[in-house]
């Protein structure tokens, strides 16, 4: 009997690593249906975009750790269902694979739009090495760059854009840029800085529809608003929806991702879901709550091999996330919600500052801007339950890093 790991992204490839580190001796098999070795994708509308950017895969492990870890990729083959009865996973070459545990790393794709002219060359999404492959090409020729977002992918790639001469148009049907993920603080302080660097940052004011250009491809974008702007290049960034069907064919609780309990184990116990496509239910939130993040992938990796291996614990990771967009360094800790009560350190000014973010006083998420002391010291702080209270937060000079020592040396 064996591990069975359907997805070699981030989470699935950690719980193939720790597994093997944590003492783990039977088959360890990954199926992963791109065809290349499994590669880091925060970079793919990062630095691969950039104008001196390579876009090419930065593997994940290198191409002797499957060997030397004795783990079985199968690479470029799909997993097509699960049949929980007998313990198997068939897959798309007709393999059929029996399993003691499985691990769906299954985690998401984009959202598509649904609007006339949506399928048009030149519309595309940016979530595989292909789409950042074509996007880094047609950016040397682009001119008129749409994207349809406001979200981190799409800011990100508007940046890009935006460097490499292209002139930018972002269509946002709400009235905020990343409003889901950001305070109105943080987000709109973003908003005017990507105004400022020139970007049209449209909100309020989403996509209706593309025009067809004399080429045949994409020539328009047509907002809701009734606006034309001309595009040779649209990208769209509208969010993502968790790959949770082959958990709903074989008869598992799905409720916007695959649902697992506080150990990572779905309503099968033999069946664990990780990364982006699992709902757990989160300390920090206090729902389920389903994250599309780096950290919590491998942490989630980590936690399943550590559940396979016999260890039940509560997962209870505190959540990060990191945005790259031009020159501005976006890093959280924490989950922010829109009304949680603020205290600003550091200088906006400058480019350079944290949001300290309270729920009933207690320091619940910290949003910061290309101030990284103060992101690694909210990660610590958050983990371990304290932090400063608003008023003290709100004294002239500050330091979070400098609180987090002396807080953490008292507790310790």
């Amino acid at each position: 009997m064996s591990v069975v790991i359907i997805g070699g992204g981030h989470a699935g490839l950690q719980v193939a690593d720790s597994l093997r580190s944590g003492g783990y001796t039977k088959p360890v098999i990954i199926i992963e249906d791109e065809p290349e070795l499994p590669y880091q994708r925060p970079p793919l509308s990062k630095d691969y975009l950039a104008a001196s950017g390579n876009p090419e895969p930065l593997p994940l492990r290198t191409p002797s750790f499957y060997q030397d870890k004795d783990i079985d990729l199968r690479a470029g083959v799909r997993a097509t269902d699960i049949d929980r009865d007998a313990s198997t996973v068939t897959l798309s070459d007709g393999s059929v694979l029996n399993y003691e545990h499985l691990v769906l790393a299954t985690g998401a794709r984009n959202r598509e739009l649904a609007c006339a002219g949506a399928t048009l060359e030149g519309v595309r999404g940016l979530k595989t090495l292909e789409d950042a492959r074509a996007l880094h090409s047609a950016l040397a020729t682009a001119r008129n760059v749409v994207v349809v977002g406001a979200g981190f992918i799409g800011l990100e790639f508007a940046a890009a854009a935006h460097a490499h001469g292209c002139s930018v148009t972002v269509l946002e049907f709400a009235p905020r840029p990343m409003g889901r993920a950001l305070t109105p603080t943080t987000a709109e302080w973003f908003a005017r800085k990507h105004q400022e660097s020139g970007i049209q940052l449209r909100l309020n004011e989403g996509i209706d529809h593309f025009d067809v250009g004399p080429d045949g491809r994409v020539g328009a974008a047509v907002s809701t608003a009734g606006t034309t702007y001309p595009a040779d290049l649209v990208v769209v960034g509208i969010g993502v929806v968790p790959n949770d069907d082959i958990a709903a064919r074989a008869g598992l609780q799905t409720q916007n991702g695959i649902l697992v309990e506080s150990t990572l184990r779905t309503s099968d116990p033999s069946i664990l879901a990780i990364g982006d496509c699992a709902s757990y239910p989160s300390v920090h939130t206090g729902a389920v709550t389903r994250l599309e993040s780096v950290q919590n992938a491998a942490a989630h990796g980590r936690h399943a091999a550590q559940t396979i291996l016999g260890t039940l614990t509560n997962y209870t990771d505190v959540p990060w996330f990191w945005s790259t967009q031009g020159k501005l360094r976006l890093q959280m800790a924490g989950i922010a919600q829109a009304d949680d009560d603020v205290v600003v350190i550091g200088n906006p000014g400058a480019a350079a500052f944290s949001v300290l973010c309270y729920r009933d006083g207690q320091l619940v998420a910290v949003e910061s801007v290309n101030a990284p002391a103060d992101h690694m010291a909210a990660r610590k702080l958050l983990a371990a339950g304290r932090g400063p209270d608003p008023a003290e937060a709100a004294v002239a000079g500050f330091s979070l890093k400098e609180y987090a020592r002396a807080a953490l040396l008292a507790a310790a």
